[in-house]
């Protein structure tokens, strides 16, 4: 074996900008940064608007599998001289057809579990305003049935489609996984034919923030969210538990914008809290500069999330999270250590967490320094890659 492999990136990226695209690229950098070469194969979903007619009719059979894909991701491998195949996205243009070609050339692939699109087609398992994991307990029909996929029916009938040929070709049994926390990990081994050694788990990580604030009592007497203005997030929950804390409550600064922005304004002078600020969009930069000086971020969020990367940016600044004891973000925040939690839809729980909210600083650094550093992550990962290049020397594939 090589000592830096040389490391396939394959990405979808979708037509909206998002979190997984920011993953791929400070991956490949710090891949890179380390020595590492890195070959990408990309393909953008903003492609679709200039396909034809009859190539929009053919995309539910080339959303399952891809020949081009298929043929240009072997022939990559083979003049690249690939170790490792990494996937985080395959939806649309490239397909699962990558899975088949890396291990028709004898690569292992990695595939990061960004959200749950491998169990629920709408990939978030939350529909009309509540958690769903009908699909775990009753089959993927339930995503027909409520058009779960971007609205659409027939869209939802072509991922259920393309996932169930999958799940019989038996590839998903094949494949190494990075999950992002142990909650995503328990959820996906639901997927029997995924085996539990192959199934990893690696946060994500962010750049370390200079000179943390580490005494409390230097920090300025607020907390902030930043977030969509959403009900999905929850931020009708917040104000409503900073009207319950009243002259008590500390100064809450609203970084975002969304549905609800005109419903919060309303709900602010409504009741006459004066303690809330309302800063719009904000630059992430000006964020974490708002977090350091904090004495938490919240999040109170309805949904499992994916990987909120805001957690991880908080603790880089010493500063704990409230969150929802739910999902991804619950399974990030340790209580009584990096943050409290509190139980989704109570303004009432989320208030006793604001007051209970003391003494965190430094444990939440100090995780940060574990567990989310560029460097702890590069470690994370060549570790996975070493244990899955091992067994694929193995012949266990």
């Amino acid at each position: 074996m090589r000592e830096k492999p040389t490391i396939l990136q394959v990405h979808n990226r979708y037509q909206i900008p998002g979190g997984e695209d920011t993953v791929a690229e400070n991956e490949r950098r710090l891949l890179e940064a380390h020595g590492h070469r890195v070959v990408r194969y990309f393909r953008d979903n903003k492609e679709l608007k200039d396909f034809s007619l009859l190539r929009k009719l053919l995309l539910p059979v080339s959303t399952i599998f891809n020949s081009r894909t298929y043929r240009e991701v072997r022939r990559l491998i083979r003049t690249e001289h690939i170790d490792i195949v990494h996937v985080h996205n395959t939806l649309n243009l490239i397909s699962p057809s990558v899975y088949y070609a890396a291990l028709a050339e004898g690569v292992p692939v990695v595939q990061t579990v960004h959200n749950f699109r491998l169990l629920c087609p709408g990939a978030t398992f939350y529909r009309d305003g509540h958690i769903c994991e009908d699909c775990l307990r009753w089959g993927l029909g339930c995503a027909v049935k409520h058009s779960c996929y971007r609205g659409s029916r027939l869209q939802t009938l072509a991922c259920v489609i393309s996932t169930k040929i999958h799940r019989m070709t038996g590839i998903y049994g094949k494949l190494n996984y990075i999950c992002l926390t142990e909650f995503n990990r328990e959820k996906l081994l639901n997927l029997k034919q995924v085996r539990p050694e192959r199934v990893f788990v690696k946060p994500n990580f962010v750049e370390s923030y200079p000179e943390p604030i580490l005494q409390e009592e230097s920090r300025l007497n607020q907390m902030v969210y930043a977030g969509r203005l959403e009900k999905l997030k929850g931020v009708d929950v917040l104000l409503e538990s900073w009207r319950l804390l009243g002259e008590d409550a500390p100064r809450l600064i609203l970084c975002g914008t969304g549905p609800l922005e005109d419903w919060c304004r309303d709900f602010i002078c409504e009741h006459g809290i004066q303690n809330v600020q309302m800063r719009g969009f904000t630059p992430n930069a000006e964020v974490r500069r708002l977090m350091a000086q904090s004495r938490a971020l919240i999040l109170p969020t309805r949904w499992y999330e994916g990987f909120p990367v805001s957690i991880v940016e908080a603790f880089s600044v010493g500063t704990p999270v409230l969150c929802s004891d739910l999902g991804n973000a619950g399974s990030i925040v340790t209580e009584g250590v990096t943050g409290r939690k509190f139980q989704p839809d109570s303004p009432d729980d989320l208030a006793r967490a604001v007051r209970d909210c003391k003494g965190l600083c430094e444990s939440a650094y100090r995780t940060y320094l574990e567990r989310y550093t560029t460097q702890r992550n590069y470690q994370y990962l060549m570790e996975i890659y070493d244990g899955v290049r091992k067994r694929n020397s193995h012949g266990s594939e």
